[in-house]
């Protein structure tokens, strides 16, 4: 993928450039034409169900790392910064085609309202993998493809129809893949400490570090608090000022590298926030350490 760090793309509500149908708690979203290799980071703020019908779409995330080819879908899990590398084939004339579904909670809930699908959960949850899609889920994303030509004319209650449609059909072709779905809908409180670590260096918010911790933004604040001993966005800032120290310091990446890669979404905010700080700003601090001078904190 390149050593270039990109800022992560907070999804879907970063999305721009593509076609996408909308209505509160609900999105799909769909890219097909023409490409090369592209590649970026995102932070997946809902569940996502990537279902790709040409080319070919790799997600890594930590260690881990999914291969999703013509016919394939993955479930990716919400609160993760994933590096992606998508193309078309050339025996395919190029052709990348995908969808991506942003499953939450309330399509969850309802769908197990009026399915007859057993309410009971495995102890523990399915392992992550690519999963095949069959022609019935082929047809299903086949049927959605007109609406995304006017996306502003099909009715919410239409989009949500076919949302617990998609659910349906995936009972039909894969039960594991249902049931990992639906074990997303319940969340559950996590260690703050545990989300604090995992996701230190996303572009996540406050708000985002309590969703993910199943707590409410004043409860997590408080714990947080307790654990820490300082409040939680002084705490994460530094920490994030630390490690862009230490790349500023030991690599030759760019300062607006330095600057996604640790979390902060704004090149002027990364910089206003470090020369309160450090006391100068991030160029002085480079061009200090380029001439072998070291810099305290202030």
């Amino acid at each position: 993928m390149g050593s270039v760090i990109r800022k992560a793309v907070k999804m879907p509500q970063s999305i721009a450039s593509v076609s996408m149908l909308k209505l509160k708690g609900l999105s799909v979203m769909g890219a097909c034409g023409y490409s090369d290799i592209k590649t970026g980071r995102m932070y997946l703020q809902d569940h996502v169900l990537l279902v790709v019908l040409e080319g070919v779409y790799i997600v890594r995330y930590g260690e881990q790392k999914y291969t999703v080819r013509k016919n394939e879908m993955l479930l990716l899990h919400k609160g993760i910064a994933v590096e992606y590398e998508k193309y078309g084939e050339e025996d395919s004339r190029h052709v990348l085609d995908y969808m991506m579904f942003f499953l939450k909670d309330e399509l969850l809930h309802e769908f197990m309202k009026i399915s007859s699908f057993p309410s009971s959960e495995p102890v523990s949850p399915a392992p992550t993998a690519v999963h095949s899609v069959n022609e019935r889920l082929l047809s299903y994303v086949a049927s959605l493809k007109p609406y995304f030509e006017k996306p502003e004319a099909i009715q919410d209650e239409l989009i949500k129809l076919k949302m617990l449609e998609l659910l349906f059909d995936i009972l039909d072709a894969d039960k594991g893949l249902l049931n990992q779905i639906l074990q997303l809908r319940q969340q559950r409180p996590t260690s703050i400490v545990e989300v604090v670590e995992k996701n230190l260096l996303n572009p996540v918010s406050l708000q985002d570090l309590a969703y993910l911790s199943g707590r409410s933004l004043s409860t997590f604040k408080r714990e947080f608090r307790k654990i820490y001993n300082e409040p939680a966005i002084q705490w994460i800032r530094n920490r994030r000022l630390e490690k862009a120290k230490e790349l500023l310091t030991h690599s030759g990446i760019s300062i607006t590298e330095v600057c996604y890669a640790t979390g902060f979404e704004n090149v002027s905010h990364f910089s206003k926030v470090w020369k309160k700080k450090y006391g100068i700003p991030p160029s002085a601090m480079r061009q200090r350490n380029v001439a072998g001078v070291s810099i305290a904190e202030g």
